[in-house]
């Protein structure tokens, strides 16, 4: 019942809009440009597929520290953090973020784990990025693997109208009520230099430190000595080191750009057991088992972009990635706060060499264009893998794949476009894949846009699902590397209008349906049982069925300096999830979510004040108890994020003061946990460390 509610209120608010007065007049207005799966950069209202844009100025008003803060607040999106890793990871629709693929300039991301998936949204830097766009749903044709519930696309700055550039942050937060100025809170600092040679050479180098000294909460820190499991932290302590450099070259119809980047992170673990020893030198003492984990990732991209025999366009990328994470195991010993017993490991690494290119423009006629494209991969994995009686064993494994599509658009008629395209991948482990879509857009009058695509994906197993092991007292859980890829069909339609009235009052609306279908699904699944001790073995395999729709309606009122911003979706998830001996029920299982914001700028205060709410409703999902498949409940949250940012001095000076997580959000109840063996119990789900305060400084100087 809660469900029909929710969809009649998201159906009438849509039409009330969309039902409005036609009296529109033409206005001048600049078009927002976006490049991801376009054959050029383009206005968007020319593409056929639906982008949506997150902009620098959203960015500025967060004052966001990573990715994760900006998609805190993006409708579909959930982030998932880890006070276990100090990792933070994205889902969209109910999947994870082995099935979202995250792109820098177009160049899927490396982590130590996968390439473009199962990225840690906080270790990207925020710095140098012109605008975020996302694409929802099958993007296997343009984008390759693992693009199934979407694809997000970090376009960065390679160029400035400025001679010189010169800009300097400092930022100091509270983590919840925790703060001072060297051993609590979040503190930042930043700093980047940009030059224009002449009207061609342009050349950029930046830094970033981001250093979080983590979350108590009951917690009680690294050096206190009880055994009664309060040592440690909630969230983890983490100091980032993001270094960049970019050159670049433009002259007339050619461009030409080297980017680099760094990035340094120290997550430190402080076990909750404490323990006590005894020897001659020390005497009675009490000590910890802790760890570091250690990431390291190099990045390089060069890109060209120009004209062949003065008609085709191409655009080539090469990119050599590489993230690397070790573990340092040491005794922490809490009376004279030393280490020893140091032993450093590398427990996971990725290396990858990658290269994507396309070819367009072929016919004269501006009715028709084709591209042809190419992606490769070679990608050398590396990971330690527990056996039994607590042995690790390093696997490395080199999984490539040859991928080449070919895409059209089709311009019927003026307002009539047709996209098909279809990609075919060669893949060095599995058998050889296929992608296809079609896209279709179609322009009425008075600014009313109709979109619709259909869109065949799959999704590679991951390092882990292939080769994993864990397999101690009793506990039996391995890879598989007879896995095969999972495939996906998808169909999305959306409908907009725009409306622009003489008095400045603009209005944008969006109504937007989408139907996701997984087949063969790799889930952990009970095999058998182990000849000797009687106990269950688990191991990835094929087995499951995934089906998703959605609904949802964005929707955006401007006039003169106020803008805000409304949106709202359903979804609906239906999994058929066995383990050889049960099987799940299918019937779909329904969330409701809102967001909203709200911007007002004025001018001669030079001041924007801004407000970011955002409500994940009640979400359902099955797991595994002793006899059968059970829901599992995850409560309703909101979240509130405001800031007021105010330019000094000539605009040289920005200062932006907010507040994260108004409702102070840490934890959310949840009704069952799946628990080791087929076991659940009740528990909470991490959600964030609670209310905190920022204060931002940027000098910026532009000569």
């Amino acid at each position: 019942m809660k469900i029909k509610t929710s969809l009649i209120i998201l159906l009438l608010f849509s039409y009330t809009f969309f039902a409005q007065k036609k009296d529109t007049i033409a206005v001048n207005k600049l078009s927002e440009v976006v490049v991801t799966g376009q054959f050029k950069p383009q206005s968007i209202k020319k593409s056929v597929f639906n982008v949506r844009l997150i902009s620098s100025q959203d960015i500025q008003n967060l004052a966001a520290n990573n990715l994760s803060d900006v998609l805190n607040q993006y409708l579909n999106i959930t982030v998932k953090p880890s006070g276990n890793d100090g990792r933070s990871t994205v889902s969209m629709f109910g999947l994870d973020a082995q099935y979202f693929k995250i792109l820098v300039d177009n160049v899927p991301l490396v982590n130590e784990a996968g390439l473009g998936n199962n990225t840690d949204l906080s270790q990207i830097n925020l710095n140098d990025i012109e605008q975020i766009e996302i694409i929802e749903g099958s993007m296997g044709v343009t984008h390759g693997a693992n693009a199934v519930s979407g694809v997000l696309n970090i376009i960065t700055k390679t160029s400035s109208k400025y001679k010189w550039g010169i800009s300097a942050t400092l930022q100091e937060e509270t983590v919840g009520k925790e703060y001072s100025l060297f051993d609590k809170g979040r503190h930042v600092q930043a700093l980047k230099v940009s030059h224009n040679f002449d009207n061609n050479w342009f050349v950029s180098i930046g830094a970033n430190r981001n250093d979080f000294q983590g979350f108590l909460d009951n917690k009680k820190g690294k050096d206190y000595a009880e055994n009664d499991g309060l040592r440690g932290y909630t969230w983890l302590p983490k100091e980032q080191l993001n270094t960049t450099a970019l050159v670049s070259y433009r002259k007339n119809n050619f461009s030409v750009f080297y980017k680099f980047e760094y990035l340094d992170e120290d997550v430190d673990y402080y076990d909750s057991a404490v323990q006590s020893g005894y020897n001659t030198t020390l005497g009675s003492y009490r000590y910890a088992n802790d760890k570091r984990y250690l990431t390291n990732r190099y990045f390089h991209h060069l890109n060209s972009a120009g004209k062949l025999f003065s008609k085709l366009n191409y655009n080539l990328s090469f990119s050599d990635q590489k993230q690397e994470r070790d573990v340092e195991a040491f005794r922490y010993y809490l009376s004279t706060q030393t280490e020893s017993n140091n032993i450093k490991i590398k427990d996971q690494s990725m290396d990858v060499l990658y290269s994507t290119g396309t070819l367009s423009n072929f016919f004269p006629d501006s009715k028709v264009d084709l591209q042809l494209g190419y992606e490769f991969v070679n990608n050398l994995g590396f990971s330690l893998v527990q056996e039994a009686n607590n042995i690790f064993v390093p696997i490395t494994k080199r999984i490539q794949n040859y991928d080449f599509f070919v895409s059209s658009e089709i311009k019927a008629t003026e307002r009539f476009s047709i996209r098909p395209g279809i990609r075919f991948s060669v893949q060095s482990m599995f058998k050889n894949q296929y992608a296809s879509s079609l896209g279709l857009r179609y322009l009425f009058d008075k600014g009313v846009e109709l979109r619709g695509s259909m869109g065949k994906s799959f999704r590679t197993p991951t390092f882990q699902e292939l080769y994993s092991k864990l397999i101690f007292d009793g506990h039996f859980f391995t890879g598989n590397e007879n896995l095969i890829p999972e495939t996906s069909t998808s169909y999305e339609m959306s409908i907009k209008k725009e409306t622009i009235k003489a008095s400045g009052f603009q209005l944008y609306n969006m109504l937007m349906g989408s139907y996701l279908d997984v087949n063969d699904r790799i889930d952990m699944a009970l095999v058998g049982f182990n000849e000797d001790t009687g106990n269950p073995e688990y191991q990835y395999i094929n087995i499951s069925k995934y089906k998703m729709w959605n609904i949802s309606s964005v929707n955006q009122f401007k006039k003169n300096n106020l803008t805000i911003n409304f949106g709202a979706s359903i979804i609906g998830v239906s999994q058929k999830i066995e383990n050889q001996i049960f099987s799940s029920d299918d019937k779909f299982l329904y969330s409701f979510n809102l967001n909203s914001s709200v911007s007002y700028n004025i001018p001669s205060w030079k001041t924007i004040f801004s407000a970011y709410y955002k409500h994940n409703g009640k979400s359902q999902q099955f797991i595994e108890g002793t006899s059968e498949y059970l829901i599992s409940e995850v409560d309703s949250s909101n979240w509130l994020d405001a800031s007021v940012r105010k330019n000094f001095l000539n605009n040289k000076l920005e200062a932006t003061i907010g507040a994260r997580n108004l409702f102070d959000i840490k934890n959310v109840n949840q009704t069952k946990t799946a628990g080791g063996a087929g076991h659940a119990s009740s528990g909470e789900v991490l959600m964030a460390y609670g209310r905190s305060y920022f204060l931002k400084l940027t000098y910026n100087l532009n000569l």
